[in-house]
């Protein structure tokens, strides 16, 4: 069958998007380059056309194309449907938006808004990963983007409370505290719902989970469809609201934090009535208020910042200290912190098939920091991370070890010792 491309849908798309900010980054950028080593996919893959700058190129043109004064002389090239299927690849699947090119670069432009914006374009063309918009309609559809209906997740937590005999409150019509959830978490690494419910119950939080709103990964934002992200904001919002939570927690998942915690208030016309807090963040606030207590963790290991989290969120510190005085064994990265390389798999990368030998590419950059930093095992704050992670470690068949940043500090969670 054949692919219709509406490259005038494409190019009206992006261009309501390029006035302001957008369309000053477009014209600031000097071709420098110095973006090239600051993307992982590049470095991994020493292609020129990685090099992040290079994902401009049709998106310029057709902002020249349509403004003045080529768009009067009429002397600007139009976008070609061959323009929008090359760059599909660059802006879907080498592209996680982790922002680490926009620290790299000398006029600040940030190039990860700037694809953000250009999937909608492509979209609007007909184009894209078919796995990440199946992903995307999932979510609307379904809740979530792996199927987990309001009726899948009630059988789930279920089986997750009785499997580790822990208290998971589902539907509470009251709370202070809504906690979502990452369909990963909740159908591949259950341990951490778990975790997370273990957590939040010895502290004493008044909290629940909601099946009115309950999946924190916004698909819609990731492949560019702005009508589902709304969605899927609109669904916690309204949750949120309904059991008159103060706060809302996002798991451990990069891009979920991302979008509600910064960009929601953008997408429903109005601030958010509760406060956006990644898990790290609250189990912090747990832990500066005296209701955290552990037992130490004495192996080796380091830790991996996700994008989102740590660089676009600013929630960069709060790992650590969760880490100050429980791994009496730790080990920075080099980088580390906002600086440090993505997993690969950001950004909807991981939901696109076709990318999967790329983002094996990426992960040896991770499989360097770790084996350099000394640590045997990388601890991280996103199931996303986490995932990408653990298939490319089977690809390569590393011996490293991967762990989640809640499950180990759940693990260690003693009593208050006695004073």
């Amino acid at each position: 069958m054949t692919t219709v491309i509406d490259r005038d849908a494409a190019t009206r798309t992006f261009l309501a998007h390029t006035e302001g900010h957008l369309a000053t980054y477009l014209e600031g950028c000097v071709h420098c380059g110095l973006c090239a080593e600051a993307c992982h996919f590049y470095v991994a893959s020493r292609d020129p056309k990685h090099t992040p700058a290079y994902k401009l190129f049709p998106i310029a043109k057709a902002h020249r194309r349509n403004k003045f004064p080529l768009a009067l002389l009429g002397l600007a090239p139009r976008v070609t449907a061959a323009d929008l299927q090359h760059w599909e690849e660059l802006l879907f699947d080498s592209c996680t938006m982790c922002g680490r090119c926009t620290m790299a670069c000398p006029m600040g432009i940030d190039i990860a808004s700037i694809v953000g914006d250009a999937r909608q374009a492509w979209v609007a063309a007909g184009l894209g990963p078919a796995d990440l918009f199946a992903a995307a309609d999932s979510s609307r559809d379904h809740g979530s983007p792996l199927g987990v209906t309001p009726e899948k997740l009630r059988e789930r937590i279920d089986w997750i409370a009785d499997e580790h005999d822990v208290e998971i409150p589902l539907d509470r019509p009251k709370a202070d505290v809504l906690l979502t959830l990452s369909s990963v978490e909740t159908m591949k690494y259950p341990d951490s719902v778990a975790s997370m419910a273990k957590l939040l119950n010895h502290a004493g939080v008044s909290w629940t989970l909601s099946s009115k709103g309950y999946e924190a990964t916004n698909f819609g934002y990731l492949a560019g469809k702005a009508d589902i992200a709304k969605v899927m904001v609109q669904r916690i919002v309204a949750a949120a609201e309904g059991i008159g939570a103060k706060t809302v927690i996002i798991p451990e998942c990069g891009h979920a934090f991302g979008v509600l915690r910064w960009s929601a208030p953008n997408m429903i016309g109005r601030r958010l009535p509760f406060e956006v807090l990644h898990i790290t963040e609250y189990l912090a606030q747990l832990k500066r208020a005296g209701k955290l207590h552990l037992t130490p963790l004495n192996e080796p290991i380091t830790y991996h910042d996700p994008c989102q989290i740590s660089r676009r969120g600013g929630a960069t510190a709060d790992a650590r200290y969760l880490l100050q005085d429980f791994a009496t064994d730790f080990h920075e990265m080099a980088p580390t912190g906002t600086e440090n390389w993505c997993c690969g798999g950001g950004g909807g990368v991981q939901a696109i098939g076709r990318a999967a030998n790329l983002r094996y590419q990426v992960f040896k950059l991770k499989m360097e920091q770790v084996e350099k930093s000394g640590a045997k095992t990388m601890v991280s704050a996103c199931s996303n991370c986490r995932l990408t992670m653990d298939e490319s470690k089977a690809h390569w068949k590393w011996d490293g070890g991967l762990a989640s940043l809640v499950e180990l500090i759940a693990e260690h969670l003693v009593e208050k010792p006695a004073s």
